[in-house]
């Protein structure tokens, strides 16, 4: 299964990993019903960011992240040691339960299919447009679009805030890159943010991020109650969802300019 890939002119990327809902067929009957129901995925995260700049390249992946997390290190080392999280080929939801049947989890050999077969064609993608980028402009900025429900107790405490900005502490970026984001996060009325919290960065941020070579990558991870319903059927929120956009749109205007 291909990555989707839509060519823009200007120097941001729109990565999206987890917003895929695609499961082989010979891996959906090895599911159960709560693998099966794919709660943890980075619902309408195409439809939020869409045409919000029609000069902005993304690049996403159809498949849905319990076939393999396109965010994940593929040799499977934990982004967050000593916390709960989910892994390269997740066995478990968010909320830390089964997603297989009984005796049908992965095998080591099918997971390096896996990797094959999905996790490599996205990244080839994603490297590819970051260099033709970095190459037109001379620099390249990553914005890593996420979303996660509100309350998962198995991964944080508490509510997540409505902003999560990941810089790998500070590591993937620009400094005046992350400041910028911040800034319009701070200045959005009735809405909170917070800065490397619970999410600092997948892989994806933390692998790319090379900003003293012109790469600079940062993770926005959208708390879901402010566009959709955060319990099945899922369904996208158009009023919330409008609100929520006209701020993105200005954090993306300012990153296309920032560096220039």
């Amino acid at each position: 299964m291909k990555p989707e890939v839509i060519v823009g002119e200007s120097p941001l990327l729109l990565a999206q990993p987890h917003g895929g809902t695609v499961i082989p067929e010979a891996i959906a009957a090895r599911l159960n019903p709560r693998g099966l129901a794919r709660a943890d995925t980075d619902w309408h995260i195409g439809r939020l960011y869409r045409g919000l700049r029609a000069d902005t390249s993304i690049v996403s992946t159809p498949v849905h992240r319990y076939v393999i997390d396109a965010n994940r290190d593929p040799a499977d080392e934990s982004l967050y040691p000593g916390q709960n999280t989910t892994g390269l080929c997740p066995t478990t939801t968010f909320d830390g339960e089964p997603i297989y049947l009984d005796g049908q989890q992965p095998s080591a050999d099918e997971i390096a299919e896996r990797l094959q077969d999905y996790h490599r064609p996205y990244h080839d993608a994603l490297g590819e447009q970051l260099e033709r980028i970095r190459q037109k402009h001379g620099y390249v900025i990553l914005y890593d679009c996420h979303s996660i429900r509100s309350l998962v107790p198995y991964l944080f405490d508490g509510r997540l805030p409505d902003f999560n900005i990941g810089s790998n502490s500070g590591r993937s970026c620009d400094p005046a890159i992350e400041q910028a984001v911040q800034r319009q996060c701070q200045a959005a009325s009735g809405y909170s943010s917070v800065v490397n919290g619970r999410f600092k960065g997948g892989w994806t941020t933390r692998h790319y991020g090379q900003p003293q070579a012109g790469v600079h990558a940062i993770q926005m991870e959208l708390a879901q109650r402010r566009y959709m319903l955060e319990q099945a059927p899922w369904s996208y929120d158009d009023a919330s969802a409008d609100k929520l956009r006209a701020i993105l749109v200005r954090i993306l205007d300012q990153l296309t300019t920032i560096l220039a």
